[in-house]
């Protein structure tokens, strides 16, 4: 999509109230780059006011030769990218180069360079990886392991070299706060390792010099994210990381006279924005679970650093964290599958485990568990990570171990309707269990909406631990338009389209325009069935308008999910079924019955009122079907069945699939 075009599509998200405040963003922004205010030398920071040391000391015995070895690489010049695993960026790397195109990104005032322009930037996700820093936190964790002064003199040379490439505020590192932020939770992390303001690293004049030129770009960062907050449409998870930068600045070095003001409003508006943000049954309004993971882990690393200096949050915020991990242990199965509902960029905010097979949900349920003494979090978790044992310290091992593993207290919750989720099945948390996770809720959060996909009345199924009917995931997302508009469209998720559509029509990456609403009609949940009846408007602006009405029941005793799906129209529509099986299903499709197999774990699919017949589609370029990408920038072939015909007037869709476990190929 052209410039041009996206900038219309953008304000005709926006109020009134949020034009002005662009208009007054975009003027300040010119008059910044005509001024020199920008690059007067940052005050002398008091370093009598540092903030309290919270990092105990933690053994070796945890691993140290996988931390060093993760450092050695980094040293060597090698670095993860997303897709781009052992990538050679040279140490230290050059910081405005994208590794994924070789584009060099133009060192021009940040605030009104458009970094979403890929000719210019190149893939800008990309770029801005490497520059969160998150490695300089893996040699922090090997010095604080070792005592190996190599890996804090590497800290020091990539520091030095990036302070020396981006010099504030020129370029794409000095567009956005939430980098930023996340770049300034990355320093803290290091500073403490390293030992604070008395580390050895600082010993000599030439480590002052360091220090200071360190402590000058934290200022640089504070003040940039203070004065550059996202707002109005935009004040998502965002804005909340970007408080949450703040809010870890200020308690790490509070040396300057605004670090109090920055922390207080920092404090103040994260309590403000987790209650905003996250709904009272704890689903993240932005309808996408790893971004429920990364605000979650966002509120956890500011609850805890606060706590560590003296500086508490409401008990409704850290409530507000437990029915958060509740959602996420409910949505998780007996094997540790968590439905991919949603955008996922695959970030960390830190990088904090080294561990082979380390999961960032099994993570957070495994520091829930020692923070809110819970069983069922430690039976989801399994182990007690290497992450939550940085944040919480050693002794939090023996804690989580403590806690009673009572399955009696496994109970899952099914009912999540201020986040519009519906857990149904059977047998839950056990090796026989069905587990579906449907969705009856909105597009996303905020006018732009800008990590939903459009998946009303979608639904996952998972049985015995085995993945069945999968949402794709997410795939791309600043570039590939052709892939980011698939994966988060319609025909990319377990409903129905109606004449080639997608539910919600988007406007750009991260923005939809007209947005479908979603209604639960019916909730029902006893020990013979579930039952949950839901309806959207995303198709009544065709000119035949439809409503799409969807009735799922699960009945238990049979093992069969009964799907009707009801399209109230007057007129005549192309519809099609689509259903995205995860890529271990061995699929067979013999005339009007479709049967997947996974392990030992059988699913019948018929459409016994329809006489259109199955289609198996795996890996399809054009258009795209048949894809789903674990993580991002990564795809692979998925089998998807597509049931298609035309209707003329209202009509009703059974779809019957039937569950057979103990199944012998």
């Amino acid at each position: 999509m052209n410039n041009l075009a996206w900038k219309i599509n953008r304000l005709r998200t926006m109020g009134l109230p949020e034009i002005g405040y662009r208009i007054r963003q975009a003027i300040q922004g010119k008059a910044e780059s005509l001024s020199v205010r920008w690059i007067q030398q940052p005050p002398i920071p008091d370093l009598s006011r540092l903030g309290e040391p919270w990092l105990s000391p933690l053994p070796r015995s945890m691993g140290i030769e996988s931390y060093c070895a993760a450092a050695d690489r980094v040293l060597a010049g090698y670095f993860d990218v997303f897709a781009l695993a052992d990538v050679q960026l040279g140490f230290p790397p050059k910081w405005n180069l994208d590794p994924k195109t070789g584009i060099d990104a133009p060192l021009v005032f940040g605030k009104t360079l458009n970094y979403r322009d890929e000719r210019i930037v190149g893939d800008i996700k990309y770029l801005w990886e490497s520059n969160r820093h998150l490695h300089l936190t893996t040699l922090a964790q090997a010095y604080h392991l070792s005592g190996d002064m190599c890996y804090a003199k590497g800290i020091q040379s990539l520091l030095e070299s990036w302070f020396d490439q981006c010099p504030y505020p020129l370029g794409v590192n000095w567009t956005s706060s939430l980098e930023s932020a996340i770049r300034l939770v990355n320093w803290s992390f290091t500073w403490h390792l390293l030992g604070g303001e008395t580390s050895l690293l600082f010993a000599t004049d030439d480590g002052q010099r360091f220090k200071r030129r360190w402590l000058d770009s934290i200022y640089q960062h504070s003040h940039f994210i203070a004065g550059f907050l996202s707002r109005h449409s935009s004040a998502n998870n965002h804005l909340f990381g970007e408080l949450m930068g703040l809010f870890v600045a200020a308690i790490t070095w509070p040396c300057w006279h605004e670090s109090s003001r920055w922390l207080q409003q920092s404090r103040d508006e994260l309590e403000i924005e987790a209650v905003k943000q996250n709904a009272p049954d704890g689903v993240n309004r932005e309808q996408a679970v790893y971004y429920q993971h990364e605000v979650t882990d966002m509120m956890l690393i500011g609850w805890i650093l606060g706590r560590a200096n003296g500086i508490e949050f409401t008990q409704n915020f850290f409530t507000r964290i437990e029915r958060m991990l509740e959602f996420i242990a409910s949505i998780m199965d007996v094997s540790g599958n968590v439905p991919m509902i949603g955008d996922a960029d695959g970030a960390l905010i830190v990088d904090w485990s080294k561990e082979r097979d380390w999961d960032v949900y099994r993570s957070l349920l495994a520091t829930g568990a020692v923070l809110f003494n819970r069983s069922d979090f430690k039976i989801k978790a399994r182990c007690f990570d290497d992450k939550s044992r940085w944040l919480l310290g050693d002794a939090a091992k023996f804690q989580f171990d403590a806690i009673a593993s009572d399955d009696k207290r496994l109970i899952t919750r099914r009912e999540f309707r201020d986040g519009g989720y519906f857990i149904m099945g059977s047998k839950l948390d056990t090796s026989s269990e069905v587990r579906i996770v449907a969705d009856a809720g909105p597009l996303g959060y905020l006018s732009i909406a800008a990590h939903g996909h459009a998946d009303a009345l979608s639904f996952t199924l998972s049985v015995a631990g085995c993945a069945l009917l999968i949402d794709p995931g997410t795939y791309a997302f600043h570039t590939q338009k052709k892939w980011r508009d698939y994966f988060r469209g319609t025909s990319a998720h377990n409903t129905v389209r109606v004449d080639g559509l997608d539910q919600s029509e988007p406007g750009g990456n991260f923005m939809w325009l007209r947005k479908a609403n979603v209604c639960c009609e019916i909730w029902e949940s006893d020990q013979h069935k579930d039952c949950l009846v839901g309806s959207h408007d995303g198709y009544t602006g065709l000119t035949d308008p439809v409503i799409h009405r969807r009735k799922i029941e699960f009945l238990k005793d049979e093992g069969m999910v009964l799907v009707e799906d009801t399209l109230e129209c007057a007129k005549e529509h192309d519809i099609e079924f689509n259903w995205h099986f995860a890529e271990a299903c061995e699929m067979l499709v013999d005339q009007c019955k479709v049967l997947a197999t996974s392990a030992n774990v059988r699913l019948e699919m018929t459409m016994p009122d329809s006489n259109c017949k199955p289609e198996l589609v795996v890996g399809r370029e054009v258009p795209p079907s048949g894809w789903i990408s674990h993580r991002f920038d990564e795809k692979a072939p998925s089998p998807t069945i597509t049931w298609r015909e035309k209707i003329t007037g209202t009509t009703r869709r059974l779809t019957v699939l039937r569950i057979v476990t103990g199944y012998n190929a």
